[in-house]
């Protein structure tokens, strides 16, 4: 699966590092050093996908994340020397699909990319189109990566999208944050939990009429969430 990357780090030998990598499994790299060429390039250039540091000068990666997100789904993994969770956690909640600690093995590096490339390609043409999801006034069409909300448009990012996607495949089932995580895929297991909590608190931002109390998205409490018509008083 051959496609352009676009890798923003300010440090010259650890872009030439992820360069060499990215072009020894195929794909066409544009690298720069700086947030706002990136910004620049991504609405230029159009990449598949964008391999973002968050520390660089001029622009940083999180406003980065946060322009570029706001115009496209493009996929976005986040490299930071930065590791506590709650910098793990602003980096989700602006819409990176995944994120990775330096120092990171490059084979895991590439492992993260090729799952973030498989999940973003467009459907062949003869596939079968996935059904659309209908839960009370909630409509999820995976074809077209689009949510309504009685008939009004909720943006999500693709990691909100899985989750809602799968929950709202098998609504009223409880699932736990380790079963959502997976339909995710990539993220840093020791913060499982609050990754999700942190894209439900964002979907019901955006689904939810009152999201102190959420009727489609609810919480079951020690066990995970559910999805329902929206005819249920949750939490």
């Amino acid at each position: 699966m051959c496609a352009h990357v676009l890798v923003a780090e300010d440090d010259e030998k650890q872009a030439e590092l992820v360069r060499r990598y990215l072009r020894r499994e195929g794909h066409t790299v544009t690298v720069v050093h700086d947030g706002r060429a990136a910004i620049e390039e991504a609405r230029r250039r159009e990449p598949d996908l964008l391999v973002l540091d968050i520390q660089m000068p001029r622009v940083d990666g999180l406003d980065v994340a946060r322009v570029l997100r706001a115009e496209s789904d493009l996929p976005i993994l986040m490299l930071t020397a930065r590791s506590t969770e709650d910098d793990l956690l602003l980096g989700l909640d602006l819409g990176a699909d995944d994120y990775m600690t330096k120092p990171y093995s490059p084979r895991e590096l590439m492992a993260r990319i090729r799952t973030l490339l498989r999940r973003s390609r467009p459907r062949k043409p003869d596939a079968a189109p996935d059904p659309v999801l209908r839960v009370g006034g909630l409509t999820v069409d995976p074809a077209r990566h689009e949510v309504t909300v009685d008939g009004k448009p909720a943006d999500c990012t693709p990691g909100e999208f899985h989750i809602l996607a799968a929950l709202a495949a098998l609504p009223g089932r409880v699932f736990s944050r380790a079963q959502l995580l997976d339909s995710v895929h990539g993220f840093d297991r020791y913060i499982t939990t609050r990754t999700v909590d942190v894209h439900v608190m964002n979907l019901r931002k955006k689904i939810e009429p009152d999201p102190r109390r959420p009727r489609y998205l609810v919480t079951v409490f020690g066990v995970g969430y559910k999805l329902t018509d929206g005819g249920h008083d949750g939490p």
